[in-house]
């Protein structure tokens, strides 16, 4: 018998030959924790700041009833369902309500620029949306542009519903209450949408990341295993990592499904908040970003406080400085877990675990070795090529452009007619990294940030990570200006925690810690630097602006 004959017949008519079929339908989970877990907490810090305790019983539950509500309001399987929400316990209802009755939960970035909002509500034709009171302004102010848009669904109860200029607003609660609680999760085509996420849009408009059940389902077991994020049932999971960013890195499935509490912190984001939650509510690991954890770090050392109940802090979205991961091991005795992905990746695709071997390194070569983003999980392949896509080898020495691929990795944007991957079925994800003989793989740059001085290469993200170590250096960033001898020299732009802190001051710290030949031409003193809307450094306006800067 052919290939292709065996093929057809598995393919058409052999799907039942040996194992049952298997709704894929990432509202199982939920289903799951609200049987098995029905108790483990789910914690919200409300908007006026009080705490809130849910459980996987009740968001079983009220998701349900969402999902009723969703049918009754005309909404139809493979409909997008924009949200503009906090991370509380009503959006944990989202993600399993309007996914798990067939529609696409699409989370909205709400840092990003209003008219980027407008672009993506559009181009996913959102007919509801699901907003937190505090973004009603935001929306009043663009509905006249968003005509595809019906009703909007204010994420509170009736009693905290304010007037408002929208077209058609009622309250969550409101909302949901004649939904039924018997409401029956549907069986779903094996290829059918969950959620939608959109890139930053640093450079054009932004672009949809469309994400099946089954890419979900495959995430959030490859992230549960040992090698994934190494979670246990009896963790306590700060989740400061917002949900609209790439799913909340996938947390809102990886939690319930192995029956972990959350700890939702809504807008409390500043040092003092979030350690009132760790402690209160005994967080033993913490997700987020490098600038939120500076300023808890900074928090905690200006209260002498020490974090007793964390032993995990699993950080993303920008490259970790060694300072940091020194600092919160002999200030805290945390250990730091860098993982990297991103929009396309669903996003979880290397982690750095702590292994054996690490515990027996001397304190700096392991924490020089946490810099690096980590290994690959389980069903994601990496290499890295040169310009003429030629594989390069994995000695941590030879950098190139990183490729990746995997069951839960971006094929084609949203609503794009191309695929983004090439003919093998390899994504170019934009970084310029080393692979180095253990797996380890480490971030040099992006392709559209490296430096190239007189024909080299100078990494920016490792010079920002040797000038953030200096005590008095509060952030830095690291740009490639015009010069007229190399084409291109590193400026170093920061800034200080004094105005005592001088260039010389940090050359000499810098001396030793990087080439010579890195050295940045100048340093630049500022109050303050650039974001975007996931927190990353925006260097497109600082090379505009700063173009010219060594050309006399």
């Amino acid at each position: 018998m052919s290939g292709i004959l065996i093929y057809i017949i598995l393919k058409i008519g052999g799907k039942n030959m040996n194992m049952q079929d298997w709704s894929k339908n990432v509202a199982s989970i939920i289903e799951y924790a609200g049987h098995i877990f029905p108790e483990v907490e789910v914690v919200t810090r409300e908007l006026s700041g009080k705490i809130t305790k849910s459980n996987y019983k009740n968001i079983s539950i009220r998701s349900k009833k969402l999902a009723s509500a969703l049918e009754k309001h005309g909404i139809k399987q493979e409909q997008c369902v924009g949200s503009l929400a906090l991370n509380t316990f009503r959006n944990m209802e989202m993600f399993y309500g309007i996914s798990g009755m067939g529609a696409i939960m699409h989370t909205i970035n709400f840092r990003l620029h209003p008219e980027q909002i407008v672009y993506i509500i559009n181009h996913a034709e959102n007919k509801l949306i699901f907003i937190e009171p505090v973004f009603a302004p935001l929306l009043e102010a663009i509905q006249d542009k968003l005509p595809t848009v019906e009703k909007y669904v204010v994420l509170c109860s009736k009693e905290e519903m304010q007037e408002s200029k929208l077209k058609d607003a009622v309250s969550y609660e409101e909302f949901i209450e004649d939904g039924d609680e018997e409401f029956v999760w549907p069986d779903l085509k094996d290829d059918a949408p969950c959620g939608l996420c959109y890139t930053s849009g640093t450079t054009g408009n932004p672009k949809g990341v469309l994400y099946s059940h089954q890419s979900t389902l495959l995430h959030a077991w490859a992230g549960s295993s040992a090698n994934g994020l190494g979670l246990k049932k009896e963790d306590s999971i700060l989740m400061v990592v917002p949900m609209f960013h790439v799913n909340g890195w996938g947390l809102p499935y990886l939690a319930p499904m192995n029956g972990i509490k959350l700890v939702l912190p809504g807008m409390g984001m500043d040092g003092a908040a979030l350690t009132e939650l760790i402690q209160n509510e005994n967080v033993t690991f913490a997700f987020g970003v490098p600038t939120i954890w500076l300023g808890l770090l900074n928090y905690c050392k200006e209260n002498n406080i020490k974090l007793d109940s964390i032993k995990e802090t699993i950080i993303g979205g920008s490259a970790v400085p060694y300072s940091m991961i020194k600092q919160f091991d002999e200030d805290h005795d945390v250990n730091v877990v860098q993982g990297w992905g991103m929009t396309e990746t669903s996003p979880l695709a290397t982690a750095n675990l702590k292994t054996p071997e690490m515990e027996k390194m001397a304190k700096d070569e392991m924490y020089q070795l946490q810099t690096k983003q980590g290994k690959p999980i389980y069903g994601v392949q990496l290499k890295i090529v040169d310009d003429e896509g030629n594989r390069l080898p994995e000695d941590g020495k030879a950098f190139g452009r990183l490729l990746i691929k995997g069951p839960w990795i971006i094929k084609r944007y949203y609503k794009h007619d191309a695929d983004a991957v090439d003919a093998e079925g390899w994504f170019d994800t934009g970084d310029i990294s080393t692979i180095d003989a253990d797996g380890y793989m480490t971030i040099v740059d992006r392709a559209k940030d490296v430096i190239k001085s007189g024909g080299e290469w100078i990494s920016s993200v490792d010079l920002e990570n040797a000038a953030v170590g200096h005590p008095e250096v509060v952030e830095a960033c690291v740009i490639g200006v015009a010069h007229e001898k190399w084409d291109e020299r590193p400026l170093l732009i920061v800034i200080p925690a004094n105005k005592e802190l001088t260039k010389e001051s940090v050359y000499d710290f810098l001396d030793g810690k990087i080439a010579k030949w890195w050295k940045p031409d100048d340093v630049v003193f500022v109050e303050e630097l650039p974001h975007g809307a996931t927190g990353k450094l925006l260097k497109t306006d600082l090379r505009e602006k700063y173009a010219n800067h060594l050309i006399k």
